[in-house]
């Protein structure tokens, strides 16, 4: 079942891409669609056998198919094995679910555009790269299917490669990301030379063997798993788009609406979570990179959301949202509790999906219009698509009654996260803490505010688009009602098994990650007044956007110009890609263009190339006027020749005797 899983998505793509000129976009576009929609099926069937085992209960040990033998050289063997335990089983759900749905969506989406093979190929290939890393049992194999995932996203970013901007958004992406895949493979080397393998659980059952052992990195001596694990983790600040190595993420939208929901919402994304999550022996047994962890986490929740309170294009808005969402992840994994990082990466997965065709469904109906300033007044217009961003909205802010079983995915697992940051204690976990609060206030402020600019107030679009809008067709709305009811129960419905009592939750991931009992039981036991922060914080948000865009639509103008320094900033992002630009992209081409005007050009062209094939050239043309063609002067040469000769015998023999 688990080699259909991971391979039908392969053999979608095979056929869509070799063979979709000859079958037709529409043949490629079913059977791309029709294989994810059966793996997602079997996802499900291997996620409740694996993580609840009916009554012989979850498996304790993960089941190892092993594909073929891969590497042998000396004493290393690596085989490409796929790995199935309760992680595995979690991140198969969401990444054959959330593909599946995309798949069907981009069959309405992509119906007008000329190259739906290309795009169906893609899309499959992706999601078999996600698969192969998700499933993976070792460091290559991991390694194998990040880089995939990273040249699938390069494809699809780029995907309409004749607008510039979609290509220089792929390149970008690729670029970072390679940044953070540095990290990554020296980190699988650091793994290697420390702890001797690289299989996953011989590398674990090292890790107290080499505890307290140092290495030598740069300047100097440092603990070693220190610096394995804070390695890898700069290969997950790359494909998770963490604060320094963020700047790819929102550009991303240059590629269409169902890529960004795929790769940058709901699966790629979540990489860098699930590869910590995984290795979480490792970083339990290096406390510094833990709180790095935490602290990147925390600081890119609160600097995504700053950025997003401003943000007009409709699809940047849930960009930065989902920056933030992947900053409260790594602050639960940074915090020890690494079930409630994956259980806002499993919810998360619904409503930010949701909340992306949505976006997409509203850019449908708008005629391609981003721009949520050119929008309003359109929820009547489109009514289901306004209840379907309605409940994606109610998920990402949180929305519930805290202590009690009422409230969307996002209120569990969010809510979880905020409560283990606070529990943790100290100062690291007092600003956790409050960056998250601080963040979930914007986070409401930041998506009720695109809803009022959207769909509420007087349009603003022209009356053309106005008089063409139109509620998208059923094969864009089912998946948006499945993502839906994700986004109203996975929280309501699993909470007890990622978040709940511990003997649950130990039962249920059964040895597949760490669960660390004394974070959870704290978080449970946390003030009532912090178990409704978020909630008090959602509520602020909600308030204040109302009053801004309902109550008092001149408020934003006027705040905006009251403080025109800070709006500014905010609306470039801080100034980080000027920042970039300034430091790394224009020394780079000033080198680049030193190396090749200066050195190639004029002193290796010009210079060595052309000026000594110039002086070459002249001493042929001297020597070529001595080649007469007439016998005479060749005879009266020789002549001059032997007489040389004979006269240099006789001075020598003279000189010998």
């Amino acid at each position: 079942m688990i080699e259909a899983i991971v391979f039908f998505p392969l053999v979608g793509a095979l056929i869509a891409g070799f063979f979709g000129g000859s079958i037709g976009d529409r043949y490629s576009e079913i059977i791309t669609s029709s294989l994810l929609v059966v793996a997602a099926i079997l996802s499900w069937i291997v996620f409740f056998q694996v993580g609840f085992g009916g009554e012989a209960g979850p498996m304790a040990d993960p089941t190892k198919v092993e594909i073929f033998r891969w590497i042998q050289s000396g004493e290393l063997d690596i085989r490409w094995v796929l790995r199935v335990d309760t992680l595995t089983a979690v991140m198969l759900v969401v990444v054959t679910s959330v593909s599946a749905l995309v798949h069907i969506y981009s069959i309405g989406y992509m119906a007008d555009d000329p190259s739906r093979s290309r795009f169906f190929a893609y899309l499959s290939l992706f999601t078999f790269a996600m698969l192969m890393l998700v499933t993976a049992d070792n460091f290559l194999q991991m390694f194998f299917g990040w880089e995939g995932v990273g040249l699938a996203s390069y494809l699809l970013i780029g995907f309409w490669y004749k607008k510039p901007a979609a290509n220089a958004a792929a390149i970008k992406a690729f670029v970072v990301n390679r940044i953070g895949d540095f990290g990554f493979a020296l980190g699988i080397f650091g793994a290697f030379l420390v702890l001797g393998h690289l299989d996953f659980d011989s590398a674990f059952r090292s890790i107290e063997a080499v505890q307290g052992t140092t290495i030598s990195f740069l300047w100097g001596e440092w603990d070693a798993l220190t610096v394995v694990t804070l390695l890898l983790f700069m290969g997950a600040m790359g494909k998770s788009a963490q604060f320094l190595l963020h700047t790819w993420l929102p550009d991303a939208m240059e590629g269409p609406t169902p890529v960004s929901a795929l790769i940058h919402a709901a699966t790629m994304v979540t990489a860098g979570v699930f590869m910590v999550a995984r290795l979480s022996p490792m970083f339990e047994a290096a406390p510094i990179s833990m709180t790095v962890v935490l602290y990147v986490g925390a600081v890119t929740a609160f600097f995504a959301a700053t950025i997003g309170l401003v943000q007009n294009d409709i699809k940047r808005v849930v960009a930065y949202s989902t920056m933030s969402q992947l900053g409260y992840m790594f602050v639960a994994l940074g915090a020890g509790a690494y079930t409630a990082g994956i259980f806002h990466l499993f919810t998360h997965a619904f409503f930010k999906a949701l909340l992306f065709l949505g976006a997409g469904a509203v850019i449908h109906a708008m005629h391609h219009e981003q721009d949520m300033r050119k929008m309003g007044g359109i929820s009547r217009i489109i009514p289901k698509t306004y209840l379907m961003m309605i409940i994606g909205t109610l998920a990402l802010t949180g929305v519930g009654i805290p202590g009690t079983s009422i409230g969307f995915a996002g209120f569990f697992s969010k809510d979880a996260i905020i409560e283990a940051a606070y529990a943790l204690g100290g100062y690291n976990g007092q600003f956790a803490y409050w960056s998250l609060v601080i963040a979930a206030l914007f986070t409401s402020f930041y998506s009720w505010r695109l809803i009022h600019l959207t769909f509420h107030g007087k349009p603003r679009a022209s009356q053309e688009v106005m008089a063409h809008a139109h509620e998208s067709p059923n094969v864009m709305m089912v998946p948006l009602y499945l993502l839906a009811a994700g986004a109203i129960l996975s929280g309501v419905v699993f909470y007890k098994v990622f978040f709940g009592d511990f003997d649950s939750i130990v039962q249920f991931f059964a040895g597949s990650l760490v669960v660390n009992e004394q974070i959870i039981d704290d978080a449970h036991h946390v003030p009532t007044l912090v178990k409704w922060s978020a909630t008090i914080a959602m509520a602020l948000g909600f308030v204040i956007a109302w009053y801004m865009y309902i109550r008092r639509p001149d408020a934003p103008r006027r705040l905006a110009n009251q403080h025109a320094y800070l709006y500014r900033f905010l609306l470039n992002k801080w100034y980080f890609d000027e920042l970039y630009d300034a430091i790394f992209v224009r020394p780079t081409m000033w080198l680049g263009r030193l190396l090749w005007k200066g050195l190639d050009d004029r002193i290796i062209d010009q210079g060595i190339v052309e000026g000594l094939g110039a002086r070459v050239k002249d001493v042929t043309a001297r020597v070529v006027k001595l080649q007469s063609g007439y016998i005479y002067h060749y005879a009266f040469a020789m002549l001059i020749g032997v007489a040389a000769l004979l006269t240099w015998a006789i001075a020598a023999g003279g000189l010998l005797g």
